[in-house]
């Protein structure tokens, strides 16, 4: 039968916790245990940067300033978007992820249980295909709630060992900017949008396989189009003037209720104004317009085959109480 997994569980490779901080920050390969898929990560190095679009930018919206500096920490990012293989790994769990053989005596992590499903519950069966029927193998995993993608992290967290999450939007700009200042990574002529994106004009109505076009400067693909992708945040649109300081030390706007969460990138189904790297968006209720249930899903949008996600590793191993109120901040709210 497929369960909810214990509310404690524990993170078999636990040890790797207190060496996290001495490991080389290089590009690493994270196999998923007990399988053959894993996930390219690619280091970012931390930095200062001017987020958001200046005035002049073409198809500027009001929610992306008035531009401010913002530090970020070095993190890992995914290379590509998560795809279905391996998220598809999380949907069809069974198995207790406690591993009787390889407990660690007191090495037992709480997570907490958020208001209506166990710590680690697993998605329930989606109303339609989530595929919308685009394709699965190398594919971009679409159509899963804020909620799922935080989960699947937590998930993998407790199968790695190695502390996963969603980007903030400050990450996710700084990581698609990659050191440009422009409206593209790549610079300001949306003609160029050809050779790293597939949105509107290209993607004939259609998400495309991950990683198919060419990168930006830190050899992330996908950044724009292909699919949009959640952040950590809460939705703002003044965003902008809520930022403390000169210059904002890693900024992270907790959600305090369900819509509207933070969304960034563009998709296969936007112009080319949309996959601007200071584009912004909001979540919206409609993406579960066609789910029948009372009430809706948790887990999965019927009507968001444009959004998926990417993960993020800090550098930085957090504390486990740091990773617990992460896991409370990030769901309190479903």
């Amino acid at each position: 039968m497929k369960g909810i997994f214990s509310l404690l569980f524990i993170i078999t490779p636990l040890f790797q916790f207190g060496q996290l901080q001495d490991q080389d920050f290089s590009p690493y390969t994270q196999n998923i245990p007990g399988t053959n898929v894993s996930i390219e990560m690619v280091p970012i190095p931390g930095g200062t940067f001017l987020m958001g679009s200046p005035e002049t930018e073409f198809g500027r919206d009001d929610d992306e300033g008035p531009q401010h500096h913002v530090s970020v920490n070095p993190f890992w990012m995914g290379q590509y978007e998560v795809t279905w293989e391996q998220y598809d790994l999380f949907v069809e769990e069974d198995f207790q992820l406690v591993d009787p053989e390889n407990r660690f005596e007191g090495d037992v992590i709480s997570l907490p249980s958020p208001p209506i499903l166990d710590a680690l519950s697993l998605p329930s069966p989606p109303y339609m295909d989530p595929s919308s029927g685009m394709g699965k193998a190398g594919f971009p995993a679409v159509n899963m709630t804020h909620y799922a993608a935080v989960m699947y992290a937590k998930w993998l967290t407790a199968k790695t060992g190695h502390f996963y999450r969603l980007p903030t939007e400050a990450e996710w700009e700084y990581a698609c900017r990659s050191g440009s200042k422009s409206a593209y990574h790549f610079g300001d002529d949306p003609i160029e949008l050809n050779k790293y994106a597939w949105f509107y004009a290209n993607s004939n109505q259609t998400y495309r396989e991950v990683g198919t076009l060419n990168p930006n400067a830190y050899g992330l693909y996908d950044m724009l189009g292909n699919v949009a992708e959640w952040t950590m945040d809460q939705y703002y649109d003044d965003y902008y003037k809520q930022l403390e300081g000169e210059v904002a030390d890693s900024p992270w706007f907790k959600p305090n209720q369900l819509y509207p969460r933070s969304v960034r990138g563009g998709s296969w189904r936007d112009d080319p104004e949309e996959l601007r790297c200071a584009n912004r968006r909001g979540s919206i209720e409609r993406w579960k317009q066609r789910d029948p249930q009372l009430p809706k899903s948790l887990w999965w949008n019927t009507d968001a085959s444009f959004v998926g996600f990417r993960l993020v590793r800090p550098k930085e191993t957090p504390s486990v109480e740091e990773m617990e109120n992460y896991w409370i901040k990030a769901i309190q709210e479903f």
